[in-house]
């Protein structure tokens, strides 16, 4: 998996979740909008931080902290749909996008580790 398109899908979906956090304001959601907030945009500095990462120990535990970012991000829009602040078009596209994050920072994991099969 190309470490450039990681990077370049994890700026566009910080994007769409500021994009996101902008609209639940407007709707005066402050408690998952503050948290989602946080986790959404948190996945890309991680990668971004794994770049200079002090060797193979520290550039997996970096992907390992965003793979647990999208994880958590993931749960956050679940919940906004399951509580009607986002459609379900939004939380399918939004979904999509989270999750292929997730896969790739799975096989990077794994490729890092040496254990891809």
């Amino acid at each position: 998996m190309s470490e450039s398109k990681l990077r370049t899908q994890s700026m566009d979906f910080a994007v769409a979740i500021i994009n996101l956090v902008k609209q639940l304001k407007e709707k005066r959601e402050s408690i998952i909008s503050n948290q989602i907030g946080r986790s959404g945009t948190s996945i890309g500095a991680n990668i971004r931080e794994a770049q200079y990462a002090h060797g193979k120990a520290d550039f997996i535990a970096k992907l390992q902290i965003a793979l647990k970012e999208a994880n958590e991000t993931g749960y956050w829009l679940e919940l906004l749909f399951k509580t009607d602040y986002i459609t379900e078009e939004q939380y399918h596209a939004l979904n999509s996008a989270c999750t292929s994050i997730r896969v790739m920072l799975i096989s990077s994991i794994n490729t890092a580790k040496g254990n891809a099969n």
